[in-house]
């Protein structure tokens, strides 16, 4: 298996206030890692954020069904997975290429558990993308961080959650957007992000920033930043990478 989980994949524009499809990101060389490991006219299956935002996932996959082919990447078919076609998680294990989008981290993992993804995982010998909220879904103990209202300051609002297991790596994207933000009265990085480091290093990063997993070797590429134990260092600048881990 191979994977890459990225902050941001592209593949949608807003024209006119609207999203329209558009090429992937070439960024950090995002666009020509993900050809060079794509299978020839590939299957393509995506796990929606929530499952029961039909729009939204209608939507979804019209401009990635579209953004393959503007980025040169062969699709032979293509399909959404959420609450009207859960059972099209049963078709997994025959599928080339998975794609986790984003939207909601604890909707989004509620979904992947009820279709049992990550059992259904076991095994997957194809590649996987990811963005966003599906990239962070894919670490084997989820740091899921307050992003609506009220989370922030909910004593009940749980920020650990088991996930699929793909990497032990916790990713915070569109770091560049958090930046000044305020979260309930509170400060995102600082009062939040920082504060949930010293229970975990997250990895932050910016939009055109991923992590290549090749089984044996994870790597960031782009813009990132290792928030551990309250202290915030940048770790890759755009244009380079840097080993995150390594097997064996």
């Amino acid at each position: 298996m191979k994977a890459i989980l990225a902050s941001d994949l592209g593949g949608c524009a807003i024209e006119n206030g609207a999203r329209v499809p558009a090429p992937l990101f070439e960024s950090n060389g995002m666009l020509k890692k993900i050809k060079a490991i794509w299978p020839r006219s590939a299957t393509v299956l995506l796990i929606s954020a929530d499952p029961e935002d039909f729009a939204a996932n209608d939507l979804t996959l019209y401009c990635f069904k579209n953004a393959f082919k503007l980025s040169g990447l062969g699709v032979s078919k293509i399909a959404i997975c959420d609450g009207r076609n859960p059972e099209a998680a049963d078709e997994i294990s025959k599928t080339d290429v998975l794609l986790f989008v984003g939207g909601h981290v604890p909707t989004q993992n509620k979904f992947m558990k009820a279709i049992r993804l990550k059992e259904r995982l076991a095994g997957f010998g194809g590649v996987i993308l990811a963005l966003s909220a599906g990239s962070m879904n894919c670490a084997e103990n989820v740091y899921s961080c307050p992003e609506l209202e009220g989370e922030a300051t909910d004593p009940n609002y749980n920020r650990r959650l088991s996930g699929l297991g793909i990497t032990d790596v916790n990713i915070l994207p569109h770091f560049q957007y958090f930046r000044g933000v305020e979260l309930d009265g509170l400060r995102f990085v600082e009062d939040i992000a920082l504060a949930d480091s010293f229970e975990g290093e997250i990895i932050a990063l910016n939009d055109g920033g991923y992590i290549y997993i090749d089984g044996e070797k994870t790597t960031v590429f782009g813009e990132a930043y290792s928030l551990k134990d309250g202290k915030i260092s940048q770790i890759c600048a755009d244009g380079e990478s840097f080993c995150l881990s390594r097997k064996g």
